[in-house]
């Protein structure tokens, strides 16, 4: 799959974020195959993408409902993208719902079993590695509205009142460019799968958000009520960066994940 990815320059487009643990959709099993539907939410790059690398839950006789990850052609008549991306923010990604309706899935393309609603170590594979692509879109976010809020301020620099802004907008900024910088560093010196680097990840992901939504607040407060018109692009900046905090883990769930790790819980 990975070479023909490469070959063939096929678009991915995954559902691994709102599936998450539970996974989606209902495999029913007949003569070594499986029959496919569900409908998955937030599929970004729907509009133009190839392969969809998704979840199904099978019930399984012997080990109850199993998660399965396997990838269904995008071009599949049974795979149908929804034109209903009509949201807040993040408005040019494309992440329309994906309605499938009965496609085959053969056996021998599932990649992993897993049990439904458990930690797994697939998990400590792909966190490491996925989390500071996601991480990165928004702190690239936060950068553009801090370089607007700048150039905005710059008649009333003199402002003690906008230097104090302009000051905890860079330290905030700053907290989430360290943060993304390490999450990219244990990624780029391929990590081994640990769940305590998967819990480091999210735990980083959570201080990337705070800082990232507050850089974006505090550059609509420096560049004042020119901030409020649309051509300023700093009211864009400000719904887009609110897409972070629906990315796994949202904040509270990670306290709960990381507080069941250090009191010796199983994570999930």
């Amino acid at each position: 799959l990975l070479r023909r990815i490469a070959t063939e320059e096929l678009v991915l487009v995954s559902s691994g974020g709102s599936d998450w643990l539970d996974g989606s959709g209902t495999l029913t099993k007949s003569n070594g195959t499986y029959s496919f539907s569900g409908r998955k939410i937030f599929g970004s790059g729907s509009p133009s993408g190839d392969l969809l690398l998704t979840t199904g839950v099978y019930d399984d006789p012997e080990k109850g409902p199993t998660v399965l990850h396997f990838g269904v052609s995008m071009k599949d008549p049974g795979v149908k993208v929804q034109d209903n991306w009509r949201t807040m923010g993040m408005r040019g990604t494309g992440s329309n719902d994906i309605v499938i309706e009965n496609v085959t899935v053969q056996d021998a393309a599932v990649s992993v079993r897993r049990p439904k609603g458990k930690w797994h170590g697939f998990f400590d594979v792909v966190s490491p590695l996925i989390f500071p692509l996601v991480a990165a879109a928004y702190v690239g976010v936060a950068e553009t509205a801090r370089e607007i809020a700048v150039a905005q301020a710059q008649k009333r620099k003199d402002d003690p009142i906008v230097q104090s802004l302009v000051g905890e907008m860079d330290t905030e900024l700053l907290a989430a460019q360290d943060a993304l910088a390490q999450m990219t560093a244990v990624a780029a010196a391929g990590h081994v799968p640990a769940l305590a680097t998967s819990n480091d990840v999210f735990k980083r992901k959570t201080l990337i958000a705070r800082a990232v939504t507050r850089v974006t607040y505090l550059a609509m407060e420096v560049a004042g009520g020119g901030s409020f018109f649309r051509s300023a692009q700093l009211e864009r900046c400000f719904r887009d960066v609110q897409g972070i905090r629906f990315h796994p883990y949202h904040e509270k769930r990670q306290y709960q994940f990381s507080g069941r790790i250090a009191l010796g819980i199983d994570p999930a």
